[in-house]
């Protein structure tokens, strides 16, 4: 382990910021640095041996890059970047024929999409098209 390495584990450990799960890694590859024994590291660590192993043996491998977590398996995405940002700009920019304002379903409509992938877009970009962002003063004399 060089010096920039140690370094870079200290600081995951200290820092609050660090996920849980990279801070335990960190912690386990710098037992294992000072030349404790793989069951005495589990042992101060409340860890499996075969957790010690698998990130002494990943970090060996990969160095820092190993400590990271490895994609996951499942489906890919199908929503792409720029299919949320069509939606976004269609919502913010753009108004429906007929309609003062977008609907879930008229938006799924116009581009192609569900109707839950765009409530789910607006919710996560706090959209809501529904609710009017403008005060209007009333035209009543009275």
């Amino acid at each position: 382990m060089t010096d920039a390495q140690r370094a870079v584990l200290e600081g995951w450990v200290r820092r609050r910021s660090t996920a849980q799960a990279l801070a335990q890694r960190s912690r386990i590859v710098l037992e294992c640095a000072e030349g404790h024994s793989i069951m005495e590291v589990s042992r101060r660590l409340r860890v499996t041996p075969d957790t010690v192993r698998t990130w002494r043996r990943r970090f060996l491998e990969r160095g820092l890059d190993g400590l990271s977590d490895e994609p996951r398996p499942g489906v890919p995405r199908k929503i792409t970047d720029a299919d949320v940002e069509r939606v976004i700009v269609k919502t913010l920019e753009e108004k429906p024929k007929n309609a003062t304002h977008w609907s879930t379903r008229s938006m799924a409509a116009a581009t192609g999409m569900s109707q839950s992938a765009i409530s789910r877009i607006w919710r996560a970009f706090a959209l809501a098209p529904h609710r009017s962002q403008t005060f209007k003063l009333s035209t009543d004399p009275l």
